[in-house]
């Protein structure tokens, strides 16, 4: 079973590299990170603060979705609504909770097991999800390419507040009590601020071959 593992900040690139790998070695691929907007659309869509923990993690165990090109959340198209600003700016809330982090952590290996393998991004992936992963990356790229990256990304945001929200997801997400964004001590780093997505994926699978 392959297992890659690609963890990194907001920005980094992670979802494009990822998508792009799994289809040069004919894997699945699922973004981790959507799971968690799609929690936090939940509680929005449900009228739940998402500061407020038990509700939320109940919320958590319930929901139903489907993560792919299309992202179905209790039979609904989430898919423009995800990475919308409402939910960008609530998404780390929903992150620390420590048991919404047991449920989709428990769903991200029920999947991985189901199919035999994939390639999985993330924050936690190499650190907590996947710590036996066959590759481990951790991707990172200069603020102000995060920063365009995902000013592209995030519909009705402007790059300057972009900009500021990945400074308060960084130091939110690096600093938070549960399963904190850090470097797994045995994944690589990689810089994607000059590389293409196709010279990084070169780089990824020249790692595998060795």
């Amino acid at each position: 079973m392959l297992v890659i593992a690609i963890d990194g900040p907001a920005g980094s690139g992670k979802s494009t590299v990822a998508r792009a790998l799994a289809e040069r070695l004919d894997l699945e691929y699922l973004d981790t990170g959507a799971m968690y907007r799609a929690i936090t659309f939940a509680a929005l869509r449900h009228g739940v603060d998402p500061a407020d923990v038990e509700p939320v993690a109940a919320l958590a165990r319930q929901v139903d979705m489907d993560i792919g090109e299309v992202v179905m959340v209790d039979g609904v198209d989430a898919s423009i609504e995800i990475r919308g600003p409402a939910v960008t700016q609530a998404v780390s809330l929903v992150a620390n909770n420590p048991e919404v982090r047991t449920e989709m952590v428990s769903r991200q290996r029920e999947w991985v097991h189901k199919r035999g393998g994939g390639v999985l991004e993330g924050r936690d992936i190499g650190t907590v999800v996947f710590p036996d992963a066959q590759l481990k990356v951790y991707l990172t790229a200069s603020p102000e390419v995060r920063a365009r990256r995902r000013a592209k990304e995030v519909t009705d945001l402007d790059y300057e507040t972009v900009a500021a929200d990945l400074v308060r997801r960084d130091t939110y997400d690096s600093q938070r009590e549960n399963d904190p964004l850090r470097q797994a001590d045995d994944a690589t780093s990689l810089d994607t601020s000059n590389l293409s997505v196709e010279e990084i994926v070169d780089q990824l699978v020249a790692m595998l071959d060795q």
